[in-house]
């Protein structure tokens, strides 16, 4: 049984923001409604880091708190692919094969997850995080100064290794795990 002080959050409070906007902000994006669309998914970046930042910084990252934050970086994550799709198709377009590898990629790692573990991983892995950033920065510029083909090429490629490193993590790991630093960590566990 969770504790109050587990559950009961500034970041848990956050994350669970970020997973009750999602029917909004997809009913945005089906509307047509980019720009608020684009706001509205903008804050939810922000606030992933947020989060984040808070729970690290005063010491109150739980399990419960990484499931959701995962649950939410889900929800971020398809929302921001559905606009990409919806409203700046005509930028991606040329790209598409490597937009696709990522998105592929993305979507199989959670479907590996749910295959092996019968849950979403929650690993927050260092690469993770760092793309999330990037690609959250990519996200902001192309929605309101445009597209940037070398940001774009570099995030993809950053995106596409942290996604295999994680497969490989859910390889190697016999069970779920919460917060896991990276593939070296891994490793470096297993070796003691």
């Amino acid at each position: 049984m969770l504790k109050k002080e587990e559950i009961y959050t500034i970041p848990n409070f956050i994350s669970f923001y970020r997973l009750i906007a999602f029917p909004f902000v997809l009913w945005l994006a089906i509307k047509g409604n980019e720009q608020l669309f684009a706001i509205f998914l903008i804050v939810n970046l922000i606030t992933d880091v947020l989060d984040g930042f808070i729970a690290r910084t005063f010491k109150c990252e739980t399990e419960l708190g990484a499931r959701l934050d995962s649950l939410a970086d889900i929800g971020t994550y398809f929302l921001a692919i559905l606009g990409i799709f919806k409203f700046k198709y005509i930028e991606i377009e040329p790209h598409i094969v490597i937009f696709i590898t990522f998105v592929s990629l993305f979507f199989i790692t959670d479907i590996v997850a749910l295959i092996k573990f019968r849950k979403f991983s929650s690993f927050h892995l260092y690469s993770w995080k760092i793309g999330g950033y990037l690609q959250g920065g990519f996200f902001i510029a192309l929605f309101s100064i445009g597209f940037y083909k070398f940001f774009f090429y570099f995030i993809m490629i950053w995106g596409i290794l942290a996604f295999i490193e994680h497969l490989i993590i859910q390889m190697i790991l016999p069970e779920m795990k919460s917060n896991v630093k990276g593939l070296y960590w891994v490793l470096k566990d297993k070796k003691q």
